[in-house]
């Protein structure tokens, strides 16, 4: 990796402006669909929440409820403070351009190298194949770059037999594996993962439904520091009722180990 800051690091930086108030600048080439992404707005809240705690700068679980849809352009996030413990610390945050809240957040910050040793899971690490074999953004139709310009702002490659929503042969199973890693090779840490668990397209494309999925609330744990390297990143759903789905996310650093997880509740595409 260059010297040069990356653009990720750029995007989500905020700036001190009086009592626990930070000010962003959001950028547009986050945006999907009708509005910027979720991950990349809760990675600026995130990354606000750290500053406010030097001593805590580690998301360990948030739970965001996004309101309306945010824009590129000057913003601010609030950081209040409910609980200071001596090994993790609660805060309330917002996000708002203007009048307009767009997130309000309760997350709970530590420092997640007090967390290093032993790690149990049952769950199970994607199998994928090598990179080289896997389809990326080159394959992925012209309409689907046009509606999410934020794909320029990481590599990400699908094996071949889960991308066939890329070809309008999606697999109905409501599934999508894929390698991650951002531009510019800016390797993964607790709050770039805040943007790694709502980065890839909504889970409802392996189903056939196509379009923008607005996130309503989603539920965030951040598990470890992640290794440097490639990231392997899991998104499922299991039911789409009411014209809403849920998704599920895991991610898996470069030693295979599980590093964070999420769940959220969005609105399904609307028919073409």
């Amino acid at each position: 990796m260059t010297t040069q800051q990356a653009e990720f690091d750029v995007d989500t930086t905020v700036t001190p402006a009086g009592e626990g108030r930070y000010a962003a600048q959001l950028a547009p080439g986050w945006k999907v669909g009708g509005g910027l992404n979720g991950g990349y707005q809760l990675a600026v809240v995130g990354t606000a929440i750290s500053t406010h705690l030097a001593d805590k700068p580690d998301p360990v679980a948030i739970s965001a409820y996004y309101l309306s849809a945010a824009e590129a352009g000057p913003a601010t996030v609030d950081v209040e403070v409910k609980r200071a413990g001596g090994r993790m610390s609660t805060v309330a945050a917002e996000l708002k351009q203007g009048e307009a809240t767009r997130l309000t957040v309760l997350a709970t910050y530590s420092d997640l190298d007090r967390f290093e040793g032993d790690v149990r899971t049952t769950a199970t690490e994607p199998d994928l194949p090598p990179r080289e074999e896997c389809v990326g953004r080159a394959d992925v139709p012209s309409y689907v770059l046009e509606m999410a310009p934020l794909m320029s702002r990481f590599d990400m490659r699908f094996p071949r037999d889960q991308a066939g929503w890329t070809t309008g042969q999606p697999s109905g199973r409501g599934r999508f594996q894929a390698w991650f890693r951002l531009e510019g090779e800016r390797e993964p840490d607790p709050l770039s993962l805040l943007l790694v668990l709502d980065a890839l397209p909504p889970v409802t494309f392996d189903l056939g439904v196509m379009g923008w999925a607005p996130t309503l609330e989603l539920s965030a744990h951040v598990r470890a520091k992640p290794a440097p390297g490639w990231l392997k990143v899991q998104h499922r759903t299991r039911n789409l009722a009411g014209g809403m789905f849920e998704e599920d996310c895991e991610v898996w650093d470069s030693t295979g180990r599980l590093v964070a997880q999420s769940r959220q509740l969005a609105l399904a595409p609307r028919p073409a």
